[in-house]
Order: C-alpha cells, then sequence, then structure tokens
C-alpha cells in the first residue's frame, strides 16, 4: 500500500492594483457661489432702504445739527467761528428757555396723559358689539382729518377772553370769565384741549386695533370666573395691550414735547403770549432761528430737546413696562377651567 504525499501548495501573489490617479480638485461653478452671496446679502439688501432714507433725512440732519450748535451760525453770513459749547451755556442761561421748558411739560402732560385714558375707553366701547361700530369708528377720525390751522384758529376763538364761547357760557351761568390767553394754567388748558381734539381717536383707533388681536378665549373664561366687565379690562384688556401702550406713550411724549403747531396759532402773533404764557421750546428754537437769525443757537436748543425727549423717552419706557397685573390671562382661564372641572365632577 502506498501513500502519496500531500503536494505542496502554493500561493500566487497578485500583481499590486494600479495607482489612481490624483483626482483634480472639484471647481465651483459661478452660480452657486451667486445662489450663496445671494442668500447671505438678500436680507441685508431688502432692509437696506430703510436705513438709507433713515441715513439722509434722520440721522444726517441730526449730525448736521450737531455740527452747527458748536459754531456761530448766522443765516445771512453762514458759518462762522467755532465756539464749543457757548451756544448751550448760553441757551441755559436764559429764562426764557425754562419758561419755555415749563411750558411744554405742562401742555404735554395736561394732553398726554388725559389723551391716553379717554382713548383707552373709547376703544374699549368701540370694541363692544355696538351697531353701526364702521360709523362710529369712522367718527372718532374725523377730528384727526382736520388741518391743525383750522383747529387752532376755531378754539383760539372758542377760548377768547371777552368774546369767546366758554367764557360766554360761564357768564351765563353767573361765573366770572377766564383769561384763557392772559393766564398760564388757563392757555395751557385750551392748548391741550386742541392736542386731544385732534388725536384722542387717533390713539383709540391704534388701541382698538390691539384690543381685536386679543384672543376672546380669555374673555369667557373670565366670564365663567365671574369676572365682570371692569375686572376683564383690568386684568386682561390692559396686561395684553402692554406692547400697544409702550408704542402709544412714546409716540404721544415725542409728538407732545415737540409740539407747535396749536401754540403758535393760539393767536395772531404767534410768539407765545405776551409774557411766554404758552411759549414751547419749539416755539422758543423758531424765535432763535428765524427770528433773531441765529441758528447755533438754535440748533443747540434743537439738540437740548433731542435729549429731554429722549430721557422722558426713556422713563416712559420703564414706567410702562412695569404694568402688570396679578390676574394675568392665562391664570383667568387656568382657573376658570379647573372651576369648570369641578363642576362636571359634582354632577
Amino acid at each position: 500500500m502506498t501513500t502519496t504525499a500531500p503536494r505542496p501548495t502554493r500561493t500566487v501573489l497578485s500583481p499590486p492594483p494600479a495607482a489612481r490617479p490624483a483626482r483634480s480638485p472639484r471647481r465651483i461653478a459661478f452660480s452657486h457661489t451667486l445662489s450663496r452671496w445671494d442668500f447671505k446679502l438678500s436680507p441685508y439688501l431688502y432692509i437696506s432702504p430703510f436705513f438709507m432714507l433713515f441715513a439722509i433725512v434722520g440721522l444726517f440732519p441730526l449730525v448736521y445739527t450737531a455740527w452747527v450748535s458748536v459754531h456761530e451760525w448766522n443765516l445771512i453770513g453762514g458759518q462762522g467761528d467755532f465756539v464749543g459749547f457757548e451756544n448751550f451755556a448760553f441757551v441755559l442761561a436764559q429764562p426764557q428757555f425754562w419758561i419755555a421748558l415749563r411750558n411744554t411739560f405742562s401742555i404735554f402732560l395736561i394732553s398726554a396723559v388725559p389723551q391716553v385714558i379717554a382713548a383707552l375707553l373709547i376703544a374699549a366701547v368701540l370694541d363692544r358689539n355696538l351697531r353701526g361700530k364702521t360709523f362710529w369708528r369712522m367718527g372718532v377720525l374725523l377730528p384727526y382729518v382736520v388741518a391743525p390751522v383750522a383747529v387752532a384758529l376755531i378754539f383760539s376763538n372758542m377760548f377768547g377772553d371777552q368774546y369767546g364761547l366758554i367764557n360766554n357760557m360761564l357768564g351765563r351761568l353767573g361765573l366770572d370769565p377766564i383769561g384763557w390767553h392772559s393766564e398760564i394754567l388757563p392757555s395751557h388748558l385750551a392748548i391741550a384741549t386742541m392736542v386731544n381734539f385732534r388725536w384722542t381717536g387717533y390713539t383709540a383707533l391704534i388701541l382698538l386695533a390691539a384690543m381685536q388681536a386679543i384672543p376672546r378665549d380669555y374673555y369667557e373664561a373670565a366670564m365663567i370666573d365671574g369676572a365682570g366687565i371692569v375686572r376683564q379690562f383690568f386684568s386682561i384688556t390692559i396686561p395684553q395691550l402692554r406692547p400697544t401702550l409702550i408704542f402709544v406713550i412714546v409716540t404721544s411724549t415725542i409728538g407732545g414735547l415737540q409740539i407747535f403747531d396749536e401754540p403758535r396759532m393760539y393767536d395772531q402773533f404767534g410768539q407765545g403770549g405776551a409774557s411766554g404764557q404758552w411759549m414751547t421750546i419749539t416755539i422758543y428754537l423758531y424765535n432763535l432761528g428765524w427770528g433773531q437769525l441765529n441758528f447755533g443757537r438754535a440748533a443747540a436748543v434743537a439738540w437740548l430737546l433731542f435729549l429731554i425727549i429722549v430721557i422722558v423717552g426713556l422713563i416712559n419706557l420703564a414706567i410702562t413696562r412695569s404694568i402688570a397685573s396679578n390676574d394675568s390671562p392665562e391664570k383667568v382661564l387656568a382657573r376658570s377651567q379647573r372651576r369648570a372641572a369641578r363642576k362636571e365632577l359634582a354632577r
């Protein structure tokens, strides 16, 4: 018996694979790069018209006014020597500036505070289910479309010292006539009445638009919870109107401190009264620039008014943001839902 030895196995080595050629880097198409740039830059291009317009009509006049305020600047002679803060020091040393500042704040407070309160009440009434809602909403806006000069002329005659309608009515009631033009506080009340006549309806419509955006579920939940109309107004409406109230108060502050048309047209001279009874800062600025032809001092007054508006606006913003209610709409809704669930379980 013969045995065969196993054949030795041979391993065949395969040749090494050929080296692949190096791949050339892929070039990004120009259209792809252009679309990427468009994606990144388009948002800035869309908002650029606003900033360009603001730079032309807002920022440039502000900076240029600051430049004028530190120079001697005459309407006829033009730019003069650099004087630094001398124009500011001169304005702050004048008693007329402080009288104008007092009158401006007095008229602003007498007009702005009642205006916002009245606008809130009017908006709350218009938000109810009324017949002819469109008629009433258009009706409150009619005073706004009347020209300020026409309003000032009508009210200046109504508040006349001798032959005015208001004093004639007071005389029939046995009351002494009021010096609406000769006294300080009565003149401020008359001018504030003109301002409120024009702007209360406009402010009311802004607040009404915000009220209509409040979900009605909050009011239904408050009614189930037993809250009345007054409670709903202070617990639901006011907290939900906080952003709109901030906007209204800030814009009212800016407009109130820049008031010019009504006090300018309150009498035939337009100087703010014989002794400055109702002269505002804007009238004082106008008298410096176009009366005394001193644009440097007028520009200084303009910048002081700008700083005052910024400070008062920030104070109003801080006060308005602090407006809050312990009974937020979410809490009212959750409490009403719990009460409804307890009623269902009791059944």
